[in-house]
């Protein structure tokens, strides 16, 4: 087939597609789109605690602008996302996986190829000669052939070229004139703006990017622990976070995070407006406004499938990426902490370091070892990294399919007996003070007894995406306490989700969780006089995440607990909450 008639069949497909262009970069999407559409769309997915902070290896890291091998920070998306392909230069057509000899364009595409070098292919081996191209695509080619053969004349292989090819060629490049005018264009455009941002810019391997919520929360109906009114007082609060992206080597990410906020949380261990831990707000803490560092983190590849994250301060298990994906539209959307994640994952959190192993695209393995930063930076007994409060984890996540995920988590953590509960609000005030527990759930899960307690924890997550616009998870974490010299107790958690990506428009989700946050179902004699919780609070949450912008998400949620506190003698709490959260 000469090289007229190709291009004749090429120019006819051109036309039939021109009035809908099709875009030359191709992603591949992992079963879940990220709740936080998106870390890319908006900065503050670059808060690797979402995005940056919630990857998989091999996909793109916004904050570095380059293609990092590693799983994503941002306080919010998590979506697995390739890199736009580059074309690199191929000499036999044999070099292309999906070219066969059968196919009805093989010779011309062979000669193309391995005589004049003006086809390229994509790195991973492959034409892709099925799929449609836009005029511009083409215009962007021919202009690479052009170049190509203006390179053989001018090397002295000019009589490679034959004459009715040059005429064809000619032909091509006249029909072609206006789009190839635009794409140089477009090109001088493009290296101007890239000249003036280089000018512009701070830092060469730095990128800042924000997040701020803004949220109104009331208590409107229900009592507290005691059984006593609370107060229906609103209230609106805000939290600041500036992230500094770094990266040195374009696969690396440092992670420098700013905070201030002024939250007052609706309840802990025996305090607050609700005296417990059930029906905390996810965005919740309160560091009067005084800004911050909340989070030093550094993530590096040892290999293609290999990540390390070595932590100085502020980190969590869900920074190191280990909850996000069994949980993704929750952690980033829900609007309690309960239902960001499994509440095992909070039983310790600060300086540490953790790894993440790939085994192919089924399988992955992570490991983490965490201590408070209070604990791991006072060289001391009884303190340091290895010698006071910490938490280990190890943890498997399965993928059967490209639309399920099933993750088989366990954590091991000690907390020694001066850090004290929230029992005496003056704890508080004390450097040394850690509460103990998940942070969530009955006050009786969240009390040490004034005792070292040593924690083995075991969690099942799942995810599964059914269509488009539904996907259903949950999770069941079962965990014993012993307290040592005095006895143990078994506490259980669990929640089933219910997630509508896309509702109303792209980028909107809606959610429904109903679950119960962790409760203590068994306890020896020697511990409470032998009582357990006595009843069974249920948590039902529902919200409806509205993206109004590219930056900027409106949810409206509310929380309803019954028998707050795991006890029937309290009235139902029901939260109403309204999050605005702005990226940039």
């Amino acid at each position: 087939m000469s090289i007229e008639t190709l291009c004749a069949q090429e120019i006819h497909g051109i036309m039939e597609v021109a009035k809908k262009p099709i875009t030359v970069n191709e992603q591949n999407t992992d079963f879940v789109q990220s709740p936080q559409v998106v870390e890319s769309n908006s900065a503050s997915n670059a808060n690797t605690e979402e995005l940056v902070d919630k990857n998989l290896l091999g996909q793109t890291d916004t904050s570095a602008s380059q293609t990092l091998p590693v799983v994503t920070d941002s306080p919010n998306v998590r979506e697995k996302t390739v890199n736009n392909q580059t074309i690199a230069q191929i000499t036999s057509v044999s070099q292309l996986s999906d070219v066969q000899p059968t196919d009805w364009a093989f010779q011309a595409l062979q000669s193309l190829v391995e005589r004049y070098g003006a086809i390229t292919g994509y790195p991973n081996a492959t034409f892709r000669g099925n799929r449609a191209l836009t005029r511009y695509e083409f215009a962007a080619g021919l202009n690479a052939a052009l170049n190509r053969l203006n390179e053989l004349i001018a090397t002295g292989t000019a009589d490679l070229v034959r004459q009715e090819d040059l005429a064809t060629l000619q032909k091509l490049q006249s029909e072609f004139a206006a789009e190839l005018t635009t794409l140089r264009g477009r090109v001088d455009t493009l290296e101007a703006n890239t000249a003036t941002l280089e000018a512009n810019q701070f830092s060469t391997t730095t990128k800042l990017n924000a997040e701020v919520v803004v949220g109104f929360a009331s208590v409107l109906t229900g009592d507290n622990a005691n059984g006593q009114p609370i107060d229906r007082i609103p209230t609106l609060s805000s939290r600041l976070r500036l992230n500094l992206d770094t990266s040195f080597t374009g696969k690396d990410l440092l992670t420098t995070r700013l905070q201030a906020n002024n939250v007052t949380p609706l309840g802990s261990t025996n305090s607050g407006p609700t005296l417990t831990n059930e029906g905390r707000l996810e965005y919740d803490g309160d560091s009067g406004n005084d800004l911050g560092l909340a989070l030093l983190r550094y993530r590096f590849p040892l290999s293609p499938t290999t990540n390390v994250y070595l932590a100085g301060t502020g980190n969590g298990f869900v920074d190191l990426d280990a909850s996000y994906e069994l949980n993704p539209y929750f952690d980033g959307g829900a609007v309690s902490l309960f239902g960001l994640r499994n509440p095992i994952y909070n039983y310790s959190g600060g300086a540490g370091l953790g790894l993440r192993q790939l085994f192919g695209d089924k399988l992955q393995l992570n490991l983490a070892y965490l201590s408070p930063d209070s604990n791991a930076g006072k060289p001391t007994a009884k303190n340091g990294l290895f010698d006071g409060v910490y938490a280990a984890l190890a943890q498997v996540i399965i993928s059967p399919s490209d639309n399920a995920k099933i993750g088989l988590t366990y954590i091991n953590s000690y907390s020694p007996s001066y850090y004290t509960t929230g029992d005496n609000l003056a704890s508080a005030l004390n450097p040394d003070f850690i509460p103990f527990g998940t942070s969530t759930g009955s006050n009786l899960s969240n009390s040490n007894f004034n005792t070292p307690v040593v924690t083995n924890a075991y969690g099942l997550s799942g995810i599964f995406k059914l269509s488009t616009n539904f996907a259903i998870g949950g999770w069941v974490g079962y965990a014993n306490q012993r307290y040592i010299g005095k006895g143990d107790a078994d506490v259980w958690n669990w929640a089933v989700t219910f997630a509508f990506p896309d509702i109303g428009k792209k980028g909107n989700l809606g959610g429904f969780l109903v679950g119960m946050e962790p409760k203590v179902t068994g306890i020896d004699s020697t511990l409470n006089g032998g009582r357990a919780d006595k009843d069974t609070s249920l948590h039902f949450e529902a919200f409806y995440r509205y993206q109004l912008t590219d930056n900027i998400q409106i949810t409206p949620g509310v929380i309803w607990l019954t028998a707050p506190n795991h006890d029937q003698n309290n009235d139902d709490i029901v939260i109403g909450v309204l999050r605005t959260v702005y990226k940039f």
